[in-house]
């Protein structure tokens, strides 16, 4: 029953965003990317590694510095839009970036 609820509650975070999305685009993303997310999985976390102040604490910095790869991801796929590149090649440039970016961030947090 725990993972129904947690299934529902991140589809409900994406509906939301792209139904705001769909009015207003750049509120859309920045529901998308706001720290809820985060929260919903910190909270989870929390509960089922019982507080584990450890885990918690290397969760917390691999979300910070994992801001840095998403932030290439968009950046990428800003860059391609403007150029008007299709959707195809936009995600899959913008993923390249943020795969290799994310490599660097888990190599460079061990």
């Amino acid at each position: 029953m725990q993972l129904v609820v947690k299934i529902i509650l991140s589809l409900a975070v994406i509906l939301l965003a792209v139904a705001v999305g769909r009015k207003i685009p750049s509120m859309g993303g920045l529901i998308a990317v706001m720290p809820l997310t985060g929260l919903i999985v910190m909270l989870w976390l929390y509960s089922e590694t019982s507080g584990d102040t450890t885990a918690m604490q290397q969760y917390a910095r691999g979300a910070l510095f994992g801001i840095i790869p998403t932030m290439l991801f968009f950046a990428v796929a800003f860059i391609g839009f403007r150029k008007e590149w299709g959707l195809p090649l936009v995600l899959f440039i913008s993923f390249a970036a943020w795969i290799v970016a994310a490599l660097f961030h888990q190599w460079w947090l061990k």
